[in-house]
Order: C-alpha cells, then structure tokens, then sequence
C-alpha cells in the first residue's frame, strides 16, 4: 500500500481535505441537525510540498482504506 509524492518523494504524511454538508433547521433561538451528508474526499495534498495528488489515481486498496478511516464515501 504505497503511497509516494511524485514532487519530493513523501510517503508518510498527507492532508486529505473533505466535504461534507449539513441541512439545519432553525427554531426560535435553537439550532437542530436535520441531515447530514458523510463526508466526500475533496482533495488529497503532500503535507511536505503541498503537491495535489489525484485520488482517483491511487491504488484501489489504499483508496478505500483511506475512506473507511475518514468514514467518507
């Protein structure tokens, strides 16, 4: 399961930034989750250069472990 930074050869540490949205419903002065959405892989960067890596581009295996861990989709 490697994982490489083809900019400076990084294969420990990167930022995986996701999205996820929330619907909130507002009453009188409360603020109530109605729905949320899991998160979504947005971006995947090198933490060393901050070189963007394409996520569909990495091996299977490791994409779907690296969801599982954030819990996205």
């Amino acid at each position: 399961m490697a994982l490489t930074c083809p900019t400076c050869g990084n294969d420990r540490s990167f930022l995986v930034k996701t999205l996820q949205v929330h619907v909130v419903h507002l009453e009188d002065s409360r603020v109530e989750v109605a729905e949320e959405s899991r998160p979504a892989v947005f971006e995947v960067l090198c933490d060393e250069c901050e070189t963007a890596l394409k996520f569909e581009d990495i091996e299977e295996t490791l994409r779907k472990e690296v969801l599982l861990t954030l819990g996205a989709r």
